[in-house]
């Protein structure tokens, strides 16, 4: 009897700290929600600047063991301009909390990791978002668990659900089995991890002649682990792949892309940004015929992390104020100009460390061979205070150290390639093949005509160096002035140097 009486007493005072705990925790969430409004405000502004979007909340109701709230995102402005809602539009997220030390929403997943909170969230029906509701068949299309620790780090679970979309009119149409992501960040949200995975999408629209055109997207994941460097340089290790992209074009096949995989991971020691992004594509169909495979690998290095997040900064705040600006997004010639100024602005700052960008390789295989292009080229900072270049030769070599590149393309390959072309475009195989044996021997004739290429052991294969204004091109030596002479201005020079 008295082992029964410790037991419930035990029991009873469990539950007296469980709850006393509880409404302590929702107290200091109550204290704390403007804080974390104006971090909210705080990240979307570094996350999108020119968003014009603000974050507040409405309704906020405090209970022993879990309280809401409804965060509401609306612009700041009252006229239209750049954001993505219209005055007087709002998204809200109905946020349920659940106190902890032991959140009810985590309890049920048998997680018995003590937390401050679990947040569960999905979408309102506004007039911004209603389109998606109907998609859904009347639910929040998006829905999430957040469990929040002590902290400040917090761990989600999005869900997505499946969405179809008919327009009977037009026959447009947008299906989704809907899928999951699995986000994670510390306190600051410098330190941010994702997984996620989207099995299906199919988009069906018309082209210019109204006929039906539809892209299908299977298995699409997606892979993350990254943080923010000291500069604010979001680096480290990601990866996605899809298993297919399809087209069809009034039913028939446009295009199939099998295998699509993208690997990315870059690293920030001694103020210097490195690393390398892989791409690898495992099959291509055009029109139902065979294009091979292809396969690119990209290294950046010596990249200065100063000099890059003030480049990033500069470039997207002034490219978005000049899509502010009256006529210049209709008018493309004008839009082209002003982004090549914008670029050579900002180029200095792109150029400090001495940058290095290297391809090795990027290739492209099918049944019959295999051709490569390898690149390496080591940029120099602008010297301050130098001169301004007066010739083409002079902004060049301003900016380039070295420059080594290399271009073999199989002839076999190329042949099976070009044949597949013309079979796609309904040539028979037999006259598809010779048509395309007369091409490729064409352009091989063609270059070496040119002095653009030279055909050494059937493949046609042209290299360029450059070093100190010295150029050689496949393995004649030059200026720098007489390779734009020969190559870019159509002139030969007067006098070649002695070989």
């Amino acid at each position: 009897m008295k082992k029964t009486k410790v037991a419930v007493g035990v029991i009873v005072a469990l539950g007296v700290i469980w709850t006393g705990t509880a409404w302590f925790t929702g107290k200091q969430l109550e204290k704390n929600r403007d804080e974390l409004v104006q971090e909210a405000n705080a990240r979307l502004n570094v996350l999108a600047p020119n968003s014009r979007l603000k974050v507040s909340y409405q309704d906020w109701q405090r209970g022993v063991f879990s309280s809401s709230l409804r965060l509401v995102v609306q612009s700041d402005s009252q006229t239209e301009d750049t954001s993505p809602l219209k005055p007087g539009q709002s998204v809200v997220f109905d946020e349920k909390i659940d106190h902890g030390p032991f959140p009810f929403a985590q309890l049920k997943k048998f997680n018995l990791i003590p937390s401050m909170a679990s947040v569960h969230t999905q979408l309102e029906n506004t007039d911004a978002v209603k389109k998606l509701f109907e998609m859904a068949k009347g639910k929040s299309a998006l829905q999430a668990e957040t469990r929040v620790g002590y902290g400040g780090a917090t761990a989600s679970v999005i869900k997505l659900l499946p969405l179809d979309y008919t327009n009977a009119q037009t026959g447009e149409r947008f299906a989704s089995n809907g899928g999951t992501i699995n986000l994670s960040a510390d306190k600051k949200g410098d330190k941010v991890d994702y997984d996620g995975k989207l099995e299906s999408l199919v988009l069906t629209m018309r082209n210019q002649l109204n006929m039906p055109v539809m892209f299908t997207l299977n298995g699409l994941t997606l892979d993350g682990k990254t943080h923010l460097n000291a500069q604010g340089l979001r680096i480290g290790d990601q990866k996605s792949s899809l298993d297919k992209l399809s087209s069809t074009v009034n039913g028939q096949p446009s295009f199939e892309l099998h295998g699509i995989k993208l690997n990315s991971a870059y690293d920030s020691v001694n103020n210097q940004v490195s690393g390398t992004t892989d791409l690898a594509l495992d099959a291509m169909k055009i029109r139902d015929r065979d294009f091979g495979q292809v396969k690119l690998s990209l290294k950046l290095s010596q990249f200065d992390a100063d000099g890059l997040k003030a480049f990033s900064d500069n470039y997207q705040s002034q490219v978005q104020a000049l899509m502010n600006e009256p006529g210049v997004s209709d008018n493309f010639a004008l839009y082209q100009q002003r982004i090549g100024e914008i670029l050579n602005a900002n180029l200095p700052l792109l150029l400090k460390g001495n940058p290095v960008i290297t391809i090795a390789p990027l290739s492209w295989k099918n049944a019959k061979g295999e051709s490569n292009f390898n690149l390496s080229v080591h940029f120099k900072d602008r010297v301050a205070g130098a001169p301004q270049p007066q010739t083409l030769s002079q902004a060049l070599d301003n900016v380039l150290k070295t420059l080594d590149g290399k271009l073999t393309i199989s002839m076999d390959m190329a042949t099976e390639m070009m044949t597949q072309v013309a079979m796609a475009e309904g040539y028979k195989q037999e006259e598809a093949a010779k048509l395309a044996d007369q091409q490729v021997k064409g352009v091989a004739a063609m270059g070496q005509m040119f002095r653009l290429t030279k055909q050494q052991d059937n493949n046609i294969v042209t290299s360029l160096q450059y070093a100190s204004g010295q150029v050689t091109m496949n393995g004649e030596k030059m200026t720098l002035d007489q390779f734009f002479a020969r190559y870019m201005l159509g002139g030969e020079p007067a006098a070649m140097p002695q070989q």
